[in-house]
């Protein structure tokens, strides 16, 4: 795989050793360690970014490591772990993250769903944007909310063919599941720099599924 030139845009240490450690446990150890091979990262193996939060993970390292698991596995194959690891992030880690960690008070959680659904993914957005380069925002519409990533270190540097950000994909599902308590929503990437487009879009359906 070509290296992709560095950013200069960095996610914490955590959030990547979150996001490699999901990876893990998807695909065991030495499927991760094929991937890291892969993506030109060999000094990555057995040796995770440390737990902090400096911003020290180039968004270009993000990007190699998934464009690594869609060459390795293929478009369809690549995505199915890609939406399984950004779930398995979300669910190990990221809901004890800062603005999350009060979600689940009690004030929280008689809320109605829509003001859930609201609340959350802005704290989701304030997250990356606060503890990392990747700015997020939600707009809201009437039967919809679009999470925005401005700058995505999921697609930084490749091309795709369509929207392929289904880590991020998968980190949303997982979110909008944990917040409604167990409901699913349809997250469908509209946009994504890897095809041109100036931003990252996600439309989230207010309905759940079903």
């Amino acid at each position: 795989m070509d290296p992709i030139p560095k950013s200069g845009l960095y996610y914490p240490n955590k959030i990547a050793r979150i996001t490699i450690l999901s990876l893990e446990e998807v695909m065991g150890k030495n499927g991760l360690n094929a991937i890291l091979n892969l993506a030109n990262l060999s000094h990555l193996i057995d040796n995770y970014p440390p737990d902090n939060l400096e911003r020290q993970f180039d968004f270009s390292d993000f990007s190699s490591v998934i464009g690594a698991l869609e060459e390795m596995y293929g478009p369809r194959g690549g995505r199915g772990l890609a939406l399984r690891c950004g779930r398995v992030t979300f669910a190990d880690a990221l809901r004890h993250f800062g603005s999350l960690a009060g979600v689940g008070d009690l004030a929280f959680k008689v809320l109605p769903q829509q003001a859930k659904l609201r609340i959350s993914m802005n704290a989701m957005a304030k997250i990356f944007s606060q503890t990392s380069d990747q700015l997020s925002t939600v707009e809201e519409k009437e039967d919809h909310l679009i999470y925005t990533i401005h700058r995505c270190p999921v697609c930084w540097g490749r091309k795709t063919d369509k929207p392929a950000c289904y880590i991020a994909t998968g980190l949303l599902q997982e979110a909008l599941k944990w917040v409604s308590g167990g409901d699913e929503f349809r997250v469908t990437q509209t946009t994504a720099h890897s095809t041109g487009d100036p931003t990252c879009d996600f439309v989230i359906q207010k309905e759940p599924i079903g």
